[in-house]
């Protein structure tokens, strides 16, 4: 199907971009400190976003990985809560989405 091979192609590419992304965050935190304390203390608050980010970023590649599964296993667009086949608009919007409408609700 067309669709899901745009899609296959969608999530790839973003789970590409998520992988870059995800090492610069980890050269980031593995950066040696300022020994200035004023210095260090901004760069602490910094990296506790650094870590948000990431641990976003862990959770949306978990989601593109499922997604892909269940392309590989042919249960993509189909919701797993329900069994209902998840709209296409949706998955134009959410591509990893794993619940149709109502179930997401």
């Amino acid at each position: 199907m067309p669709a899901t091979a745009s899609r296959r192609k969608q999530l790839t590419q973003r789970l590409s971009e998520l992988d870059q992304r995800l090492r610069e965050i980890e050269g980031e935190l593995d950066a040696p400190h300022s020994r200035d304390w004023d210095e260090a203390a901004v760069e602490r608050e910094g990296e506790e976003v650094l870590e948000g980010i990431g641990a976003a970023g862990m959770a949306e590649v978990a989601r593109i990985k499922a997604a892909l599964k269940r392309m590989d296993d042919g249960e993509y667009g189909i919701c797993v809560k329900c069994g209902d086949e998840i709209a296409g608009e949706r998955l134009d919007l959410l591509p990893a989405t794993p619940f149709c409408h109502s179930c997401a609700a």
